[in-house]
Formats: C-alpha cells, sequence, structure tokens
C-alpha cells in the first residue's frame, strides 16, 4: 500500500540539543554503548555487528501488532527474544521460529523499549535498498511502533518517537527517516497510511 502525499523525511539539520519546533524536549542521552538511558532495555538476541566503517544514516519505521490487530500483552517482546509461545495463538505459529528484531519499539502509552544497541545491527529490514543500496538493516536503525495499517497511532507515540529521533540525530549522521514500506515496496505496507509523516516533520522541526 503506497502512502500518498507524505513522503520520507530527509534527516537535515542535526540538533545537538533543543526541540523540535512543536517544543519536542531532546531529553534522551545516549551512551557509548549506544543505549538509550532511561529507556527499558531488553536485549534481543537478534543482532549482529554492523560492517567495519559502516554508519548509521536512515532511520526505518514499521509498525507491529501480536496477534494482528491487537495491541497490550508482551507477545511482541517474546517475539524479539525468541521466547513466543507457538501454542499461544494460531498466528504465532506461523512466526514463532523467525529471528527477527528492530532497535526500538513504541508501545501504544508511549513507553519506549530498546532491544538491540544501537551500534550494533538489529534485523528488521529484509530484503531492503533505499537510495540505490541495498541491505538497510546494515547503515539504519528500526523503530517499531506497536499499531496497524487500520489503527491511527497514539499521541503518546508521536511524542515518544519524535523525542527519540531528536537523540538518535543528535548522536549519529542521520540523513533520511523512510517506512518500510519505502525500502521494500511491494513487500511490506507499514508503517501505513494512518502514520502521519507531516505531524512527525512538524514535531521535529524540519516541515
Amino acid at each position: 500500500m503506497k502512502r500518498k502525499g507524505n513522503p520520507p523525511v530527509a534527516g537535515g539539520e542535526h540538533r545537538a540539543r533543543g526541540a523540535g519546533r512543536a517544543g519536542v524536549a531532546h531529553s534522551l542521552v545516549i551512551t557509548d554503548d549506544g543505549l538509550v538511558k532511561g529507556v527499558r532495555y531488553l536485549l534481543s538476541p537478534n543482532h549482529d555487528e554492523r560492517p567495519p566503517g559502516t554508519q548509521i544514516e536512515l532511520l526505518v519505521i514499521h509498525n507491529i501488532s501480536l496477534p494482528p490487530g491487537e495491541f497490550g500483552g508482551s507477545a511482541i517482546i517474546e517475539l524479539f527474544t525468541n521466547r513466543l509461545d507457538p501454542a499461544a495463538h494460531p498466528y504465532y505459529a506461523t512466526i514463532a521460529d523467525r529471528r527477527v528484531s528492530a532497535h526500538f519499539l513504541i508501545r501504544r502509552d508511549g513507553e519506549t523499549i530498546q532491544f538491540v544497541p544501537c551500534g550494533n545491527r538489529a534485523w528488521h529490514a529484509g530484503a531492503s535498498e533505499w537510495r540505490g543500496r541495498g541491505r538497510c538493516n546494515d547503515f539504519s536503525i528500526g523503530i517499531e511502533l506497536e499499531g496497524s495499517d487500520e489503527t491511527p497511532f497514539e499521541d503518546a507515540q508521536y511524542e515518544a518517537l519524535a523525542e527519540l529521533i531528536l537523540a538518535l540525530r543528535a548522536r549519529y549522521p542521520v540523513a533520511d527517516m523512510a517506512g518500510h514500506s519505502d525500502i521494500a515496496p511491494g513487500r511490506k505496507t507499514d508503517p501505513g497510511p494512518h502514520f502521519d509523516w507531516v505531524r512527525c516533520r512538524k514535531m521535529l522541526g524540519t516541515a
């Protein structure tokens, strides 16, 4: 499903401190180990090293819900930590053996959970390409929003996302932000038509 009128966001300016024009505070701090201070950290085994010399230049926005279209519960965490019970729901039997992860998950209430240090390569993008460059996992950070293609995201999620992006841009040479559908067109549709790219740009001060 292709978004209409909501192009991917170019990174543009890097802010070392301060806020976006909408007043989103840049209050998160990323350590030398690539962990966000004050954010719950649950290490996923589904990661590895980035290629030597690779810089973080792209943020990829996803959506996820387990079971599909349902929110809350621990299934997303269990999937990313290889503990999903295939007998707990019929859908889980089809995905329990997948080895996937993201750097961050932002839940419906705005809670942010980190699964992979930023300096490492999370397994979130799959077969992908951005601006003629393949293997997007190598140079990107994956951010999952708890949601679906059919449901609007919550205010708290936009606020948490903007705060996280400001911190990531201050720490790394991020040049672009794109949806999973942009780097894997025809294969993926997330973050879906309800993700408001214009609102996100305004909150980041890049509109």
